[in-house]
């Protein structure tokens, strides 16, 4: 049954590779709970206490607004295969924007992404696994192109007049930072 762990072990960060989906949970005291699905191999295990994900353009910015005042974070991987696992990490993440002085080291990491807006730097201190006996077995098809294909139609002009308009305030009508567009 359910584990717990200071670090990512050796067999759960090759669960992790292996994973095409993750979700990522925010919140702050008073906020609305954010759980988000992820994929896009937008995910990297620098080692076994820190991670990061690039969070790309979308219709919301909840991680994001979070974070201001609430750095935890949560990010769960389970197995819809046949061996069954949920795999929750849980830690305290910083944020990193375009144009951040480290956001080009950070984003070599990622295979480039339209529209890419921030990336949470993770720092994991525990790592808690489950059965995951109840998840049901899907079978993975393939990755979805459409967000990828509406965001490199919109260009960085349009991402960032999008990202004014849809992606600076949060459901709880917080501010949110955005990053500086390439010029």
């Amino acid at each position: 049954m359910g584990e717990k762990y200071t670090s990512i072990p050796d067999k759960q960060l090759e669960f992790i590779k292996q994973q095409k989906m993750y979700f990522v949970g925010t919140a702050t005291a008073d906020s609305r709970i954010n759980i988000s699905p992820k994929g896009m191999d937008s995910f990297v295990v620098l080692n076994a206490n820190r991670v990061l994900w690039l969070n790309v353009t979308g219709s919301g910015n909840e991680s994001a607004a979070h974070l201001q005042k609430n750095d935890r974070m949560t990010i769960m991987f389970c197995s819809f295969e046949k061996v069954p696992l949920i795999l929750r990490l849980y830690g305290h993440a910083r944020m990193v924007l375009t144009g951040d002085d480290d956001w080009d080291e950070l984003y070599s990491l990622f295979e480039p992404i339209a529209g890419a807006r921030q990336i949470f730097d993770v720092s994991v201190d525990l790592v808690h696994t489950s059965c995951g006996y109840g998840v049901p077995l899907y079978d993975f098809v393939g990755e979805r192109q459409t967000l990828k294909k509406w965001a490199e139609k919109k260009g960085d002009d349009g991402i960032r007049d999008y990202w004014l308009d849809k992606n600076a305030i949060s459901l709880d009508d917080e501010t949110i930072p955005l990053g500086k567009m390439d010029d």
